[in-house]
């Protein structure tokens, strides 16, 4: 295969995928490239997807994804991008392989790294599969109705994720990780919102098939979860995006009007790079208003287009 396209997607998450489908349909030449680590590969199951009332897993679903936009034509290679720049009006990705790979326009679709609990890498996945970790409320916050939940993360993150979930349980444990950082005000609408509040840091922590034991400092006996959501925070994947002179907020992301285009010509940037509300439906669209956008450019850009009356 040789290294010039249309269009090339970094990333084969639902943002990435979608995009793919949408360009390989305009009949571009597209590629995406990924480096495996998209989030949704470790979802166990999700409900949270139109279309599937039983839940789909995340491996399952995106092997669907990749499936369907190779049918129209994409391109998908499993690789690093290291790299990239803007060489002559053209993009130009670096590989991890040593490749340079051409494109006319570019959608970065290359997700967040998640700020996870200090568990064994073995003992954490497990935890995941098993369902007694979750690291996102409004993705599954329904299937734990009823349940006894903990936050980890005591900052106003973790306290407006204690707020979310409680509309959810009646048994809800904000439990600070380090030490406590919320406000008084936060604290005043945790207590009225019935939200329990530890204020011993964790000293470890014990997931098992079923549940969850949380230890505190100074405290034998461990607390006993159904679920934990660790809120500890998120980190973009926007290096690729800061090296073509894309800025990124304070937080890292780029800006929510990003799939629509950016200040760099060609650029767009699609699913949880984006700031706003990190869903694999909210990343599916990003995904299609994103390939829409870099077609009709490159249809500008060639002249396709008809002259303003």
């Amino acid at each position: 295969m040789d290294g010039s396209f249309d269009c090339i997607v970094v990333g084969a998450g639902p943002a990435g995928l979608s995009a793919a489908l949408y360009l390989a349909r305009f009949h571009r030449r597209v590629l995406v490239v990924h480096d495996g680590k998209s989030r949704a590969l470790r979802i166990p199951r999700t409900h949270n997807v139109p279309g599937f009332p039983d839940g789909v897993e995340g491996p399952v679903l995106l092997a669907r994804m990749a499936e369907h936009a190779c049918r129209f034509g994409a391109r998908i290679e499993e690789g690093e991008v290291t790299g990239a720049r803007r060489e002559d009006g053209r993009f130009v990705l670096d590989t991890g392989d040593g490749r340079a790979l051409h494109a006319e326009a570019v959608v970065l679709a290359t997700g967040l790294h998640l700020n996870e609990l200090p568990l064994p890498r073995d003992v954490h996945e497990a935890a995941i599969g098993d369902g007694v970790l979750r690291y996102c409320p409004v993705c599954d916050g329904y299937e734990h109705t009823g349940r006894r939940i903990a936050v980890i993360g005591c900052d106003p993150s973790g306290a407006g994720e204690a707020l979310f979930l409680r509309q959810y349980s009646d048994d809800v444990t904000l439990v600070p990780m380090d030490m406590p950082e919320i406000s008084a005000d936060q604290r005043r609408a945790l207590d009225a919102a019935g939200v329990a509040i530890e204020s011993r840091p964790v000293e470890a922590l014990r997931p098992h098939a079923d549940g969850f034991d949380v230890r505190l400092a100074g405290v034998e006996a461990p607390l006993v979860f159904d679920i934990v959501y660790p809120a500890l925070g998120t980190r973009q994947r926007t290096g690729l995006a800061v090296a073509l002179g894309l800025e990124v907020d304070d937080v890292g992301a780029v800006p929510a009007d990003a799939p629509l285009g950016t200040g760099v010509p060609g650029l767009y940037c699609a699913g949880d790079i984006v700031d706003g509300l990190d869903q694999i439906s909210v990343a599916m669209g990003h995904g299609a208003v994103a390939a829409t956008r870099a077609h009709s450019w490159l249809r500008e850009r060639r002249g396709h287009v008809l002259p303003d009356a």
